[in-house]
């Protein structure tokens, strides 16, 4: 029977440590494997007299060998608890272990190569309450099963101001139900007495249900806290799994890491933060504001008026059906966010192919891990203990060239294909193939790291991962090959991260500066084909065709191709016996474009430009308009400007207006800025940003987005401004510097257009 892992955790059973899977079968059964399973790690094998004089040990010979190619020998333990004092032992004797800080369960997955779903052989129970199927010791084989059957149940609360609860409402797909306190009946609704029996009531309920899947909107942080608090304080243990162990949270108020949720035998997943992490961009991520965009529908957040809290409990006064109704529509409107946005279709994807839980796919460093020790093993080899390494110092970024600016037509963009992971893929770039000190045959980087030349485990990685994306491809897969090419791009920032049991800064600067090196001759290739090249990027090259006819331009960038590529393909295997896998693409043709100055400089930009496309669109990259601290406002004008330059337009008349317009009132819902506090606003002390001045004129906060106005007194939020906007400001310091960036290409600048004091009209036509 094939199945998909929920949830992985170990029990001692017998004495004997055990790895426990949970998890959904194909046939929409519930499963828990049990499997016995020994901790173990490493030590060389010529450590061994100088272990056992710490103690004696279980030791076992192996055919396995570290990256230095020593041979190496196990540590057999009884219990996964004993796992750290044996480590600390035998390093403080002065013995190097190796991967003794592997989760015992992650061990046991690793070792039986399952990532994700696997194929169950063997006997099985069915005499468990909760648990459809209890297999024992059975076979567990790797398959490449992806579950369309997972059940999900998305609730939500609503309370008044003081964390009362109001009621509970739960959806999933063909499933509503509700759950409130109130004397009376309310429609559709499971009526309680008091918040005791409200819990007791949830918690059955959830129990009954048994999903794999929990979710919500800030489900952990609010929901889940929530309810914990509730159940310690009426003495009701915390059990909402698939056995009798609590549910554990771990709330964090740090804005960059993210809160946790072990419920044994489910996972949460909060709508919120998968939102998020499938790189999905929203104005904010108010459940609102995702369901509009995502789902193209809303909460009932309109009926309830701007005072949510206040209309809460007026609702729960007057017209529980309404509260009901707006509780279960929020339940439902996460639910669909997932499923509907194709969220957690991502998560299934990512967690197959990297072996994560899927409250856990985004975590890179844990991905690379999980994929290259399962490698490792196949290749005879043992991995490093993971050691934090100098957090100070700092990785080398990809080369940046000044750029040359103007307003051009015609520039077309010469672009590497996933360029990071071709590069580890040509060079061989891999930890267990690295040399401090060049061998005979090896593989030397700019920045002087040498890697042997037969191939290492990285490489084969990004392979088996490239050849998956041509299958998802041929295949119409877009999320899995969404899922590929987010892990393969991120295993260079992994190399690169002090955390990662691989980091080793002449490893990860090494891709860097072959990257360097490949921009740079490929620029200089194509200025060996009389051609300019007025700016190139981290993986990108932009070419001034110096041609009016687009079919022209074409044609030079799909000749340049070819012959860089071929070029490449002579080079590295002249110079490296190697295979390029470099691939130069040639992308686009930008019909004008806009290479901006440094402000108060005549130095070209880095990572800012504008280009008009074939399509009639305007790409912005780094500009304003793409910037989430610039007002709605800016963003127009900048479009408006930009679009009129590029079709020759004229645009002096349009400046004028648009300042009037500003002047007289007329733009005053786009004059709002919008910025996320990163902390508490107590905790802002050396420095106090406008958008923290904002929130302490708040009576309460409650976004950690803070939207004001600037006005004569200062920066105020919208919800209590209280004093006339500076308009002057918004000219000043929003409107000016945009309009500058184009008029100083036309030798004239903002102030002369708005007083007339030079040419009316930039551009002059017959």
């Amino acid at each position: 029977m094939k199945g998909f892992i929920i949830y992985s955790t170990y029990r001692i059973l017998n004495g004997k440590p055990c790895v426990v899977l949970y998890g959904r079968l194909e046939n929409n059964e519930s499963f828990i494997t049990i499997n016995e399973f020994q901790p173990y790690f490493f030590i060389e094998t010529k450590d061994q007299k100088k272990a056992n004089k710490v103690t004696e040990y279980k030791i076992e010979e192996t055919n396995l060998k570290n990256f230095e190619e020593n041979d190496m020998s196990k540590i057999l333990i009884d219990l996964p608890k004993e796992v750290p004092h044996t480590r600390s032992d035998l390093e403080n004797a002065g013995i190097k272990t190796y991967e003794s800080d592997i989760k015992f369960q992650t061990k046991f997955l690793i070792d039986n190569k399952l990532q994700g779903s696997l194929e169950i052989e063997g006997d099985y129970d069915l005499t468990h309450e909760t648990i459809d199927r209890i297999y024992k010791n059975p076979e567990l084989k790797k398959t490449n099963y992806i579950p369309t059957n997972l059940k999900t149940f998305s609730f939500d609360i609503e309370t008044d101001k003081k964390a009362n609860i109001y009621c509970i409402s739960a959806y999933s797909k063909n499933y509503k139900k509700s759950f409130i306190i109130s004397k009376n009946k309310v429609k559709n609704s499971i009526i309680c007495e008091d918040e005791k029996e409200l819990l007791q009531e949830f918690q059955e309920e959830l129990i009954k249900f048994d999903p794999d899947i929990i979710t919500g909107w800030n489900v952990i942080d609010f929901d889940l806290k929530l309810l914990k608090e509730k159940f310690n304080k009426y003495k009701i243990p915390f059990i909402l799994g698939r056995d009798n162990a609590p549910s554990k949270l771990r709330i964090e108020s740090d804005f960059f890491r993210t809160s946790k949720a072990d419920i044994p035998g489910r996972v949460v997943l909060d709508g919120l933060d998968l939102t998020k992490t499938s790189f999905i961009k929203l104005k904010n991520y108010k459940l609102d504001t995702a369901a509009k965009q995502l789902l193209g529908k809303g909460k009932l957040i309109d009926k309830l008026g701007s005072d949510k809290s206040k209309e809460i409990d007026r609702l729960y006064k007057e017209d529980k059906d309404s509260l009901i109704e707006y509780n279960l529509l929020d339940a439902e409107l996460a639910y669909k966010i997932i499923y509907e946005a194709d969220l957690l279709d991502l998560t299934i994807q990512r967690s197959l192919l990297t072996g994560m839980s899927l409250d856990r796919v985004n975590s890179s460093i844990a991905s690379l891990d999980f994929l290259y020790l399962q490698r490792a093993r196949e290749n005879k080899l043992v991995c490093p203990s993971n050691m934090s390494g100098d957090r100070e110092a700092r990785i080398k970024g990809g080369y940046v060239m000044e750029s040359k600016p103007g307003i051009y037509d015609n520039v077309i963009v010469l672009d590497f294909k996933s360029l990071y992971p071709s590069v580890i893929k040509t060079f061989n770039i891999d930890p267990s193939k690295y040399h401090e000190e060049k061998q005979k045959g090896d593989i030397e980087s700019p920045n002087k790291a040498h890697f042997s030349n037969k191939e290492g485990i990285l490489p084969n990685i990004i392979q088996d991962l490239w050849e998956e994306r041509e299958k998802s491809r041929k295949n119409k897969n877009e999320l899995g090959r969404y899922a590929i090419k987010i892990l393969m791009n991120s295993f260079f920032g992994v190399l690169a991260n002090p955390s990662c049991r691989f980091y080793n800064l002449n490893i990860a600067n090494s891709i860097t500066h072959f990257g360097q090196e490949l921009i740079k001759l490929t620029a200089k290739k194509a200025e060996e084909s009389k051609l300019e090249v007025i700016y190139s990027d981290t993986d990108s090259i932009f070419i001034d065709t110096k041609t009016e006819i687009k079919e022209e331009s074409n044609k030079i960038g799909k000749k340049l191709e070819k012959e860089i590529n071929d070029f490449y393909e002579n080079y590295i295997q002249k110079e490296y016996k190697r295979k390029s896998f470099l691939e130069l693409e040639y992308e686009k043709c930008y019909l004008r474009f806009l290479m901006p100055k440094l402000r108060g400089s005549t130095a070209g930009a880095k990572k800012r430009y504008a280009g008009l496309l074939e399509n009639d669109k305007i790409e912005f990259v780094g500009l304003e308009t793409v910037r989430s601290d610039w007002t709605k406002v800016a963003k127009e004008f900048q479009k408006e400007l930009l679009d009129r330059v590029f079709h020759k337009k004229e645009v002096t008349n349009y400046i004028k207006k648009y300042v009037e317009d500003i002047q007289e009132g007329k733009k005053d819902k786009e004059l709002i800025y919008r910025k996320s506090l990163r902390k508490d606003e107590k905790e802002y002390i050396k420095t106090t940003p406008p958008h923290v001045k904002a929130a302490r004129k708040l009576e309460k906060i409650e976004s950690s987005i803070i939207e004001y106005v600037l006005t004569t007194d200062g920066p105020e939020p919208i919800q209590n401004q209280k004093h006339k906007i500076d308009y002057e400001h918004y000219i000043k310091k929003q409107i000016k510097p945009i309009a500058d960036t184009v008029l100083s290409f036309f030798d004239t600048n903002f102030e002369d257009v708005i007083k007339g004091t030079k040419q009316t009209s930039l551009f002059n036509f017959k």
